[in-house]
């Protein structure tokens, strides 16, 4: 069952937050709406899919900082930013901390939702991501530490006599590591491994 996502209105006018709020609930969305961001941070982390409506400039905290805050918690939340006193500088920084998008109030309707549709679609896509870390660091957590070593070196590209030089055993031996190495992390291949590998970022500078 996929799970239902949920749109964080962060703003200090309430008039604009109870605008933008109905205008959300109108179009059939989950949506929580916070009067600043020290208020949506006292709020337990939302592990579900969803994103921020975020002003960034608010008495209090700024929607900048709130961006940066939320980064630091590791759930770096997708964030779509308004507001009525935009400028460049302030955009590109909203952007490069990630956010999908900047519109400036008065912003259309049929933009702010489309550009909501994009960050619940980038925060599953993150969700979905983080899911299948864990589960590669839990297949790796199984390796024994050998199982682990050879797995960090062969995909670097060595050979098994390499790694069985390296580690001053044979060659036999590490074929044997490795394929039980395979068969833990699920990879039908080479190539899976390396993949494996980059994701976890396990390299053979982590072994020596």
């Amino acid at each position: 069952m996929i799970e239902e996502p949920t749109v964080f209105v962060v703003d200090d006018d309430p008039s604009v937050r109870r605008s933008v709020v109905r205008l959300l609930e109108s179009a059939g969305l989950r949506v929580e709406g916070f009067p600043s961001g020290e208020a949506f941070l006292e709020r337990e982390t939302p592990w579900g899919p969803g994103c921020v409506v975020l002003d960034v400039r608010m008495s209090g905290m700024s929607g900048l900082e709130l961006q940066r805050r939320l980064h630091a918690t590791g759930r770096p939340m997708a964030i779509v930013f308004i507001t009525g006193h935009g400028d460049v500088p302030m955009s590109v920084a909203a952007m490069k901390g990630g956010a999908v998008d900047f519109l400036l109030k008065p912003f259309d309707d049929e933009a702010l939702l489309a550009a909501i549709d994009r960050a619940i679609g980038r925060d599953r896509e993150w969700l979905h991501e983080q899911h299948e870390l864990g589960v590669l660091r839990d297949r790796f957590a199984r390796l024994t530490p050998r199982e682990q070593q050879v797995f960090a070196l062969v995909t670097t590209g060595m050979l098994n006599k390499q790694v069985a030089a390296r580690l001053g055993t044979t060659e036999k031996t590490i074929k044997v590591h490795r394929g039980r190495a395979m068969a833990k992390m699920e990879a039908g291949s080479l190539a899976d491994l390396v993949r494996h590998a980059e994701r976890l970022q396990v390299t053979a500078s982590n072994f020596d």
